[in-house]
């Protein structure tokens, strides 16, 4: 999988860093099972791109909704202290992304660590919208286990 981040601000080992990413949300025709049919894809991929970032660090991702209808990401398994806006219920936390507009989120990864996932919040759009979060953990410090040979996400969608 690809990864949609690139470190593009140095800061202290404290503060974390500051990662920035685009998804681009498009329409896309699919074959699945001898059928075509559109979905939704990000970045022209299904699943969506993998982030990965390290705990305490600020990732910053710019959603650019070029769909049919209204869109919220979602980042599960993720708190969002002081910063609910950024969390994706449409019309709970946050307007959702008009078709043609964008909104960038700041996803504070303040104690997570681990692999979790970021989905669409809207309709039935989390099938064909998402993909896995890796945070490893602060720089510096390590898994509680010996590092694996090599790491691959495996999403499950419904």
């Amino acid at each position: 999988m690809r990864s949609i981040c690139n470190v593009v601000k140095p800061s202290t080992a404290a503060q974390g860093l500051s990662i920035l990413g685009t998804l681009e949300i498009t329409e896309t025709n699919y074959t699945r099972l001898c059928h075509e049919k559109s979905i939704l894809t990000v970045n022209g991929q299904f699943p969506g791109p993998t982030i990965y970032a390290r705990k305490g660090d600020l990732v910053i991702v710019n959603v650019h909704n070029n769909g049919s209808k209204n869109i919220t990401i979602h980042w599960h398994g993720v708190d969002q202290p002081r910063n609910p806006w950024s969390d994706g219920p449409e019309f709970i936390t946050q307007c959702p992304i008009r078709p043609g507009g964008n909104f960038t989120y700041q996803v504070i990864l303040f104690e997570e660590e681990g692999t979790l996932w970021w989905h669409a919040h809207s309709d039935f759009d989390r099938a064909t919208v998402h993909g896995a979060i890796v945070i490893h953990p602060k720089r510096g410090t390590t898994f509680p286990f010996r590092k694996p040979d090599k790491e691959i996400p495996v999403i499950l969608g419904e």
